[in-house]
């Protein structure tokens, strides 16, 4: 569930994936390849990301890294990346970033609440589906802010927005959960 895909290997190092490490734009390396780069650039900004040159403000190590914890060398990469999403990872993201990590949070909150060994906390857990449920219910009901009967397609608009509404506020609980599980106090 939460690991890199069987056939590839850490785009910084080029090896097999060692404490590996998804960032928020959904790329894989490994834990200490990616503070590595953190720190070869500034530390008082984020890095970012090798592949796509997004912004990296969240880093969550995979659950085989956090069963490793024991060992040494993996103790160490997951304090670095615990430092990393304390100094990066509650900063209040702009509009377009968030847009941006709507896919990899959605996807991850999706599979966490899909796996019964997976426990989200009660209360985000009932928050999301009060969300989603009010956001149905609003699209489906016939009294909308911009009627679709009078304005046709113009009048889906606000259905739109509401559902990109709905889907943000989810993927910033989900955000605040992975944030407090990696690295927030």
């Amino acid at each position: 569930m939460n690991k890199p895909p069987e056939n590839e290997v850490c785009s910084i190092c080029h090896g097999n994936f060692n404490a590996h490490c998804q960032a928020n734009c959904s790329h894989w390396f490994c834990g200490n390849c990616i503070m590595l780069v953190w720190r070869h650039g500034s530390t008082l900004r984020p890095c970012r990301c090798p592949l796509c040159r997004r912004p990296i403000s969240l880093l969550v190590p995979s659950e085989e890294t956090v069963r490793d914890r024991n060992d040494a060398t993996v103790s160490e990469v997951l304090r670095d990346v615990e430092t990393y999403n304390r100094f990066f990872g509650g900063q209040s993201n702009g509009l377009v970033q968030r847009m941006q990590d709507l896919p990899f949070l959605l996807r991850r909150l999706l599979r966490e609440m899909m796996d019964p060994r997976r426990t989200l906390p009660l209360v985000i857990r009932a928050r999301v589906y009060i969300a989603l449920i009010l956001s149905a219910i609003y699209i489906i009901s016939p009294i909308d802010i911009i009627p679709e009967g009078v304005l046709g397609i113009i009048g889906i608009l606000d259905d739109l927005l509401i559902a990109l509404i709905c889907f943000l506020h989810v993927a910033a609980l989900y955000r605040s959960v992975l944030y407090f599980r990696h690295g927030g106090s």
